[in-house]
């Protein structure tokens, strides 16, 4: 849903590191904490998050990623870090197969792992950040969009890539509520933007030049929902062809108060990045373990685990009446 200075992949710390003096527990504490894309606002928003605990909790924290979607490079950085015997790794996972066998490896090597946004094997990781249940978005997405369509039409989803992981569950529960209840809508199309706005542009343009009757474009990564925007406005199709998507309010609110884009759904970012921090310190510590229902995280309170999930809460929905009141 979505750029920053980075470590080389030999990951030694750099200004991208948030450094302090604290100690946890007499030894200090190193987490890595690694986006799907390092470009990509979403992940840099989490990041703006995990900075703020890091530095209330006096973690050193290191920030690393591939400059776009690639489990491949994701493999490579979780072994550099292994190398380097960082405490912690907290993952965002673009092939939920693909990084496993990676950090199941840390995890021998006594590192404590958690993902965050985007889900692992289970046995590759202790816990899952999740900012709200796959269900939980798929319904909203689609209730959204069979809202501003009357519930008949069709309607496409531009997605980052056809391999990541929580977008493929996203999918599977858009399709459920589609069957469920609006059986008189259809999709028609499904097209990788690989996480990039321009990108997600030019497959817009083309999904409203090959399908005529088009109502909607759903983008569900951040960068998509500016972009689809940006290519119904140069389309002369506003309010024709509505947007949207999953992304940030700071990224859509000119689409937005334009009228282009209707609706934004997503989370605190910021909270995300946040709540992973100090899930996988508390990890480290031994503060937090298997069986735990619920998990004190600081200043955003109480928050409840249901199995090895942490949640961070339900989607909400940025439009018009609201978006101004949301700085990121």
């Amino acid at each position: 849903m979505f750029s920053v200075s980075v470590l080389t992949s030999g990951c030694s710390k750099s200004s991208d590191s948030t450094a302090t003096t604290g100690t946890a527990k007499g030894k200090k504490v190193t987490i890595a904490l690694m986006p799907k894309s390092k470009g990509n606002a979403y992940f840099i928003s989490c990041k703006n998050g995990a900075d703020k605990a890091a530095k209330e909790l006096g973690v050193d924290l290191v920030f690393d990623g591939p400059t776009d979607p690639d489990p491949a490079k994701q493999n490579e950085i979780i072994e550099n870090w292994i190398t380097l015997g960082v405490d912690g790794i907290a993952a965002a996972c673009e092939n939920k197969e693909g990084i496993s066998t990676a950090l199941r490896k840390a995890k021998q090597k006594g590192i404590k792992v958690v993902t965050y946004d985007a889900d692992s094997l289970a046995d590759a990781r202790d816990f899952f950040v999740n900012q709200a249940t796959p269900e939980g978005i798929g319904f909203t997405l689609m209730d959204e969009a069979a809202r501003l369509s009357n519930s008949e039409g069709e309607f496409a989803i531009i997605t980052a890539s056809l391999t990541a992981a929580n977008m493929i569950e996203w999918q599977k529960y858009i399709e459920q509520r589609r069957v469920e209840k609006y059986p008189n809508m259809k999709m028609v199309a499904l097209r990788p933007c690989d996480d990039l706005k321009d990108k997600a542009q030019s497959e817009a343009t083309s999904l409203m030049s090959a399908n005529p009757n088009l109502k909607l474009i759903m983008a569900i990564c951040s960068p998509a929902v500016p972009g689809a925007a940006e290519a119904v406005k140069q389309a002369g199709k506003v309010g024709q062809v509505k947007v949207i998507g999953l992304g940030l309010p700071s990224e859509n609110r000119r689409y937005v108060k334009e009228g282009v884009t209707d609706s934004v759904i997503l989370w605190k970012t910021e909270d995300l990045g946040n709540l992973t921090i100090r899930a996988t310190k508390a990890l480290v510590d031994g503060d937090l373990k298997p069986g735990a229902t619920s998990f004190n995280a600081g200043d955003l309170g109480a928050i409840e685990i249901k199995g090895d999930n942490i949640l961070l809460g339900k989607p909400f929905i940025f439009n018009k009446e609201n978006i101004d009141q949301f700085n990121f």
